[in-house]
């Protein structure tokens, strides 16, 4: 990574309110994606970000719900055709999702990125946590620790304990705008690697320099309520 010693990457570690990203993509889950995913990300205490949500093709009332929003940090694109994913249902789990993500990736306009499943939440102040721990630690991409909501209804706790697989995951992490040239790949399946690890996985190894906060700073909810899958 010779561009880390480059000024424009460094400045921007230096700029006292920098603009934030949250990417966020989508598929059917209208209700949920407004009450909890925008909810979260409009409430943050840091109040300088651009919140992005990409539909893969929704069919439901994402789009109408969206428009209810009336704040000018938030925009929604549908995007008319879905992924071409595979059908079978743990390789679709996989890479489902992809095309919205970079599509998503190439509208963001921070100097820092971030993101969030359609049915997840992060913490009020995760933003700003954050976006100081990288600033002041001059890291590449930060992580954190999460809960999980398991199937009993129970929550646990991923303490992330390093920077690997099961240990990260895609809304468990805030990074350098470095890094948005390199998207998810909708292949990866091919791999038997979920998309968000297989990315992961490329960012470790171009010696990104990473570094774990220690708060807990997203609830990993069940996925359920999804329409039309």
């Amino acid at each position: 990574m010779r561009d880390r010693s480059s000024a424009a990457y460094q400045n921007l570690f230096n700029q006292p309110h920098p603009l934030v990203t949250i990417c966020i993509a989508t598929y059917n889950r209208g209700p949920l994606l407004l009450e909890r995913s925008v909810a979260s990300s409009l409430r943050q205490t840091y109040r300088n970000i651009q919140v992005i949500v990409v539909g893969d093709c929704c069919t439901d009332d994402t789009a109408r719900l969206m428009a209810t929003v009336r704040d000018n940090r938030l925009s929604f694109v549908n995007l008319p055709e879905r992924g071409n994913y595979p059908t079978e249902p743990l390789l679709r789990w996989m890479v489902a999702g992809s095309v919205p993500m970079n599509h998503a990736l190439g509208l963001a306009e921070g100097a820092f990125v971030t993101h969030l499943d359609d049915d997840d939440e992060h913490g009020p102040d995760r933003v700003e946590k954050l976006l100081s721990f990288i600033q002041q630690e001059r890291a590449d991409l930060v992580y954190h620790p999460f809960r999980s909501e398991n199937e009993s209804g129970g929550w646990t706790v991923n303490e992330a304990s390093r920077f690997a697989r099961r240990n990260v995951t895609t809304s468990s992490i805030f990074y350098h705008r470095w890094f948005t040239d390199l998207g998810w790949d909708p292949l990866s399946y091919r791999l038997r690697e979920p998309g968000d690890w297989n990315r992961l996985r490329k960012i470790r190894f171009l010696g990104a320099r990473t570094r774990r906060h220690p708060d807990i700073l997203l609830s990993h909810f069940r996925e359920r309520n999804q329409r039309n899958d």
